[in-house]
C-alpha cells in the first residue's frame, strides 16, 4: 500500500506545540483573552488577533516550533512497522512552502533520530489531493479537515488524525476520523488490508 504522510501534527506535535505557544502568548505577551473558539485547532481561527499580531506571533515561535516539536507519541513505532511489512510511505507536507531552511531543518531531524524510511517527499505542498492523485496514494494521513475533506472526495481513503479539540466530523466511505497512531496501525491492518 502507498501511504501518504503528513508532518505538522501527524508525525510532529508542531499544531500542540503551537496552541501551547498561543496561550502562553496571548496571557503573558498580549496580555488579552481574545479567544474566539477553543475547537479550532489552528492558531490563526482560535483568537481575534490583529495581522501584526499574529505576525509577531509567527515571527518569534516558529522556528522554535518547528525545531523542538516532539515526534508524535507512536509515530516513529508504526511508521517504521509499516515500512517493515512493506508500504511505501510518502511524505506530503506544506512544510517549506514559506521558508526552505525547514525542509532540510527536517532532514536532519530525521537523521538524527534514525528516521530517514521514506520512499519520496513533498516540500511545500498545498494542493495535497493533486499529489495524492497524481503518485496514486492508496491512504492519506493529515490533521487538517479540509485536506481530509478535499483528497477524500477525490475517492481517495484519508484517516483525519484527530488530536485536539474541534468540530466533530461524520466518518464518509473514504474518510476516517481517528485519535491516535495504534489506531491508525488496527485501522490499516483490519479494515484496509483484507
Amino acid at each position: 500500500m502507498k501511504i501518504g504522510v503528513d508532518l505538522d501534527g501527524v508525525i510532529f506535535d508542531t499544531e500542540k506545540l503551537y496552541r501551547i505557544y498561543a496561550e502562553l502568548y496571548e496571557v503573558v505577551e498580549l496580555k488579552k483573552n481574545t479567544i474566539i473558539d477553543n475547537r479550532n485547532d489552528r492558531f490563526q481561527t482560535r483568537y481575534n488577533w490583529s495581522d501584526e499580531e499574529t505576525k509577531q506571533f509567527v515571527k518569534k515561535y516558529h522556528d522554535d516550533t518547528i525545531k523542538n516539536a516532539n515526534f508524535m507519541t507512536g509515530a516513529k513505532t508504526v511508521l517504521k512497522m509499516l515500512k517493515e511489512e512493506g508500504h511505501e510511505l510518502v511524505i506530503i507536507t506544506q512544510r517549506g512552502y514559506d521558508e526552505k531552511k525547514y525542509i532540510q531543518i527536517t532532514k536532519e531531524i530525521f537523521k538524527e533520530n534514525d528516521f530517514e524510511i521514506f520512499d519520496k517527499y513533498y516540500w511545500g505542498i498545498v494542493d495535497k489531493e493533486k499529489v495524492c492523485t497524481e503518485e496514486k496514494i492508496d491512504l492519506m494521513i493529515d490533521d487538517y479537515i479540509e485536506n481530509c475533506k478535499k483528497i477524500s472526495n477525490a475517492g481517495i481513503k484519508t484517516i483525519y488524525l484527530k488530536d485536539a479539540p474541534s468540530y466533530e466530523i461524520d466518518d464518509t466511505k473514504y474518510l476516517k476520523t481517528l485519535y491516535n497512531w495504534g489506531e491508525i496501525y488496527r485501522y490499516i491492518n483490519q479494515e484496509l488490508i483484507k
